[in-house]
């Protein structure tokens, strides 16, 4: 095999999230761990995480109120086990060092959020995920069993007899290596560059999920995708700033354009309802008034408390001219999260051997159709650290060769005698992709609009496939038109409407 290496390892992360570096971190210590980052470790979605991490005070509150956040479709199996372990977890994030806030006495303090009935949200002002990011990277680099392995894009598993071997991958320079395991976890985070406005950092394009599906690992529940109600409204098309759930936990209200307190009129929590229905009530009054955002007002706290509480929201809501002490925050929602993806048992096992998956690209079934706020960085570590276990049992359960034969790997080489137009910008396929999403499979969808995303994307997906380039560029193009078919398809079977995913004729 010329100009392509081959290494080893016993367990391959992929992705370096929450789910990725918990996982990595807790994985017996006998095993040589890579961990592969398609950017640098620290860029990740789980860094963007303002709110905080949701622990179960009352495991009876915890569980009813994520089950009907989901609409009562939630695996109560997984769920059981979210509630049940959720304290032990969050206890290793403690003994790690990440510092939640504490009150005056030393005692830990809890905020509240969207569907909570109770205080029983953890953070670090409105910087948690940033916060817990940085101590698991602390950690994992000081882990003698862990490699990391930056800048490099994971393009598809190899695969025999429905077990995983190896991944196939490459790197800025377009040098293809392959990484073989005996154990592989996907933790390569969410889908929400597909959209034309998202939450999602750049990295967010579906790779692990696409990965998967080509390899015919079962895939469910696409069709739910979660808008977060509140992004700043910013003109500009991309990532969008969040801002924090948290902030209507601490009192805030959202206004329509005439400054009226409006979510009374739509659910009995008002402004501390699901996001899905709090998502829905704000596109209805963005509907009504004619106009691209509504109003949040957290005026009536003091600015020494938004100081204070959210210091990293202030001074970016400061940089946009706009002082949220004295002024209401324009709002709109966006994309923010998939409640679908890779399927998986209760130990994170894929329907594959050998692979298993966590975080945002796995699919345990535990948020139902809407996730609850600040669930998503708890199922990260109780469901990353049961994979870790798993894994850990399987290699000593089973003696795995581990050997690729050179041969048998198809490297997707481009032959140069093959005549292929690669005149097709990627830039147009990406812009052209977003604003089919963004209006056509978004809060509200329509089978019409869904039919005709479909049959567009469908098109997209077949020109690129002609016009094959060895790009990590070209690869994660096919991977967001893969997620975006795969959301479509769900969508279009699902024929009633049930949380995030919201049909009208």
């Amino acid at each position: 095999m010329k100009d392509k290496s081959v290494i080893d390892g016993d367990v391959i992360v992929i992705g370096t999230g929450i789910a990725g570096l918990f996982t990595a971190l807790n994985i017996d210590s006998r095993y040589k761990v890579i961990l592969i980052s398609k950017t640098t470790i620290e860029k990740n979605n789980s860094g963007l995480a303002q709110g905080g991490i949701a622990v179960s005070v009352n495991k009876d509150i915890h569980f009813e109120d994520t089950l009907k956040a989901g609409c009562y479709c939630n695996n109560q199996e997984t769920l059981k086990i979210l509630v049940e372990e959720s304290s032990e977890n969050i206890e290793k994030l403690i003994a790690y060092g990440v510092n939640f806030d504490r009150d005056d006495q030393g005692t830990l303090k809890f905020t509240r959020e969207g569907g909570h009935r109770q205080n029983s949200i953890l953070h670090v002002k409105d910087a948690t995920g940033k916060e817990i990011i940085k101590i698991l990277t602390e950690e994992v680099k000081k882990s003698t069993n862990i490699k990391i392995i930056e800048n490099v894009f994971a393009i598809d598993l190899i695969t025999e007899e429905n077990r995983a071997k190896a991944v196939l991958c490459i790197d800025e320079a377009g040098n293809k290596m392959i990484y073989q395991g005996k154990a592989f976890v996907m933790a390569t985070g969410g889908i929400g560059q597909i959209y034309k406005n998202t939450t999602n950092n750049t990295i967010a394009t579906g790779d692990g999920i696409a990965m998967a599906h080509r390899a015919s690992v079962k895939i469910r529940d696409m069709e739910f995708v979660q808008f977060h109600p509140t992004a700043l409204y910013n003109l500009k098309e991309g990532q969008c700033f969040l801002i924090s759930e948290a902030v209507r936990g601490e009192g805030a209200i959202l206004r329509n354009l005439q400054g009226e307190a409006f979510m009374g009129n739509y659910h009995e929590m008002k402004d501390l309802a699901p996001r899905d229905i709090v998502a829905r009530s704000i596109f209805t009054e963005m509907k009504k008034d004619h106009r691209p955002f509504v109003y949040l007002d957290i005026t009536h706290q003091s600015e020494k408390f938004i100081k204070e509480r959210f210091p990293t929201i202030y001074q970016h809501c400061l940089s946009q001219g706009i002082d949220m002490a004295k002024q209401y925050i324009p709002v709109v929602p966006v994309e923010h999260y998939v409640m679908g993806g890779i399927w998986t048992d209760i130990d994170g096992k894929t329907s594959m051997e050998g692979l298993y998956a966590c975080g945002e690209c796995a699919c345990t079934g535990v948020h139902g159709s809407n996730r609850l706020a600040s669930n998503s960085l708890l199922e990260g570590i109780v469901f990353g650290n049961r994979v870790a276990t798993a894994i850990s049992s399987y290699l000593l359960k089973y003696d795995i060769s581990n050997k690729v034969l050179d041969d048998s790997i198809d490297f997707y080489s481009i032959e140069k005698e093959d005549k292929r137009d690669f005149s097709i910008n990627i830039g147009k396929f990406i812009k052209k992709l977003k604003d089919i999403m963004q209006n056509q499979v978004s809060i509200i969808r329509s089978e019409a609009e869904l039919k005709k995303a479909f049959i567009e994307i469908t098109i997209m997906k077949e020109s690129l496939r002609k016009n094959q380039q060895e790009t990590i560029a070209y690869y994660e193009l096919n991977n967001m038109l893969t997620v975006a078919l795969l959301i479509i398809k769900a969508a279009t079977k699902r024929k009633e409407s049930m949380g995030a995913h919201y049909l009208v004729s």
